[in-house]
């Protein structure tokens, strides 16, 4: 995978919104874009604690007293046929489990984000490329430093459009 988190598709967000700066400005080249350096290495390069607690509080003598916690752990640990010992792990499984859960759940809506973002930017960059091509075919007389903007930022289109496709798995 090309991009494992949203803040790693930053430098194609710089590319794409760089690629709209270039489409409006027909005078923007390499010397007045932030993005100089990148552009000329392309064209150089390739032209559940609470409940638990709760449970613990009211299982046995009522308190959180040593003979409270010893007696709710007892009770906790009789629920499995153990005594305060596995009354600790009675009472820290619905931590654990609860925990995990909420961390696959926010994996999930993390890894569904990411996707979303890729899909989206993945078409932008499609937009971008081809309004760069059009505009590189329609600015026949530009100077060489447009023309060696325009091809920059052509190949870094096609880099992150071949990156995005291969994270999507659209081949």
């Amino acid at each position: 995978m090309n991009f494992k988190t949203i803040d790693s598709l930053q430098s194609v967000v710089n590319v794409v919104n760089e690629a709209g700066m270039a489409i409006q400005d027909k005078k923007r080249t390499l010397l007045n874009s932030p993005l100089s350096d990148v552009l000329s290495g392309a064209l150089g390069a390739g032209l559940g604690g609470a409940a638990s607690f709760a449970a613990l509080y009211g299982l046995g003598t009522v308190g959180l007293s040593a003979a409270g916690i010893t007696s709710g752990l007892a009770a906790a640990g009789g629920i499995v046929g153990g005594g305060m010992a596995a009354g600790v792990f009675v009472l820290a499984a619905p931590v654990a489990l609860l925990a995990g859960g909420g961390i696959l759940a926010s994996a999930w809506h993390r890894k569904t984000k990411l996707k979303q973002e890729k899909e989206r930017l993945y078409q932008e960059a499609l937009r971008k490329h081809d309004s760069i091509i059009k505009a590189l075919k329609e600015e026949v007389d530009a100077t060489k430093e447009r023309a060696e903007y325009l091809n920059g930022l052509n190949i870094l289109l096609q880099q992150a459009i071949k990156d995005l496709r291969s994270d999507l798995g659209t081949v």
